[in-house]
Formats: C-alpha cells, structure tokens, sequence
C-alpha cells in the first residue's frame, strides 16, 4: 500500500481532516499538494514535505491555478469546506451561494479538470458528512445539503472516469474531533442553551460506539480509498461515524 512516487492533490489542509490526510500521505511517501485559504495553518505539512498552495477555492481563478498544478496526480482529496449554522428559517439564498461555492462548485471543478487528467489507477476521494444522511442538526441544514450534492457528484464521476480506471469515492465522516467540529458545538449549545459540554455528552450517546473520533482516524479510511487495495471500489460512500449513520 506504499504511495512512493505518487502525487496528490490534498484541499483543505491547514486543518482537521484534511491536513491528517496530507500528513497521512507524506508518511506513505506521496508528494502533496496542500491547498488551503490559509496560508499559516499550511505550516506543519509543509515542514512535513508539502508544497503549499494558498487560494480561494470559491474563485475562478484560484481554482485555474490548482487545477493547473495538479494536472495527472494520482490522488485528489477534496476535503475543503466551510459551514454556517442559524436556525434553518434564517437561512438566505446568499449564505447557499457562499457555502455551495466551496462545498459544491470547487469539489465538482476540481475532480472534473483535475479527475480527467489522472493515470490509470488514480483516485479521488470527496469528503461528504454524516449531516448527508441525517437532519437532527438543522442550523446546519445548508451545510448538509451541500454534503448531499457531494455524494450526488461522486457517483457521477465514479460512472464517468470508470473507463479509465480512476476511482472516485466519498467518506461521510460523523463526530470527529476538528477545528470545525468544534465550532459546530460552540455554536449550536449556544443556540440551544445548552453548555458545550452538554452537547458533546448528548451527541456521543447517540453513536453506538459511545466516542468521536480524530482526524487522523478518519484519515487513515481515506487513505484506504485512494490505495490499491480499495482497488473495486468506485462510487461508494462510506460512513465513518462509530455506527451513527448505518446506511
């Protein structure tokens, strides 16, 4: 399952999933391109071997410039996405504009130029969320329907690049200790009056393995997507969610 020699593509790597998925890789052996809005947050991956790419993945142009720097990697990851949470009558159709900018548009784009420019045996691994399958949380209901359209964009790719033997997967990772994770229970105990302590018990009783999950965890799926051994998998979306989600 050695990456030696490899090259990828890693979005969103100045933090949770995906800088643990570009870690992940270096330590296989593949080359990263660590792509983030971020610049300082590339650091530790890039004092691991990345070479960093600081941009918007909302802009044309920026996405121009990573499509171009990743033309016939072996791997693409797209982990980058931003979340908003309200009470769901407080959603606008601009804050849908702005989150499918990033979660839909850059995640279609980049496996679309970068996907079709990848060797026989290349592979994509899209992060959607357990928040696709579920509705409890419905200050994050933008954010769940973009994860939705993901796992949508995934089984069209999974079909389209099959031919030429690039697989295309999702993860939809639940409970995971991240930066992001972290505000979405800032955020939500806040509007529910409720302590962040009293969040996290709750929303851990509801997973069957009783626990979140780290990044690295979740990581190390991924990197299981993208080797050879996943090598008959195409199309699939794969819970990570300690049992949360079970289909």
């Amino acid at each position: 399952m050695s990456a030696t020699g490899k090259r990828s593509v890693v979005t969103g790597a100045a933090s949770g999933i995906g800088q643990a998925v570009a870690m992940r890789l270096l330590r296989e052996g593949a080359s990263v391109i660590a792509a983030d809005i971020n610049g300082s947050g590339l650091a530790p991956v890039v004092a691991a071997g990345a070479t960093p790419f600081v941009g918007n993945l909302a802009v044309d142009a920026d996405r121009d410039r990573l499509v171009e720097a990743g033309q016939g990697v072996d791997y693409l990851v797209n982990a980058a996405g931003i979340i908003r949470l309200k009470p769901i009558l407080e959603f606008t159709v601009q804050d849908l504009r702005e989150i499918y900018a990033i979660n839909v548009e850059g995640t279609w784009d980049l496996c679309s130029r970068i996907g079709r420019t990848m060797p026989s045996g290349g592979a994509i691994v899209n992060l959607s969320s357990s928040s696709a399958k579920l509705a409890t949380t419905t200050e994050a209901a933008v954010y769940a329907s973009s994860k939705t359209a993901v796992l949508s964009i995934t089984r069209s790719f999974a079909y389209a690049f099959a031919s030429n033997n690039v697989r295309v997967n999702a993860i939809c990772p639940g409970i995971i200790d991240t930066p992001m994770q972290e505000k979405v229970l800032a955020d939500v105990a806040v509007k529910r009056g409720m302590t962040v302590e009293e969040l996290s018990t709750t929303r851990n009783k509801t997973v069957p393995l009783g626990r979140s999950a780290s990044a690295d965890e979740c990581a190390g799926m991924i990197w299981f997507l993208l080797s050879d051994e996943a090598g008959y998998m195409t199309g699939q979306a794969i819970n990570y969610t300690g049992g949360l989600v079970m289909w």
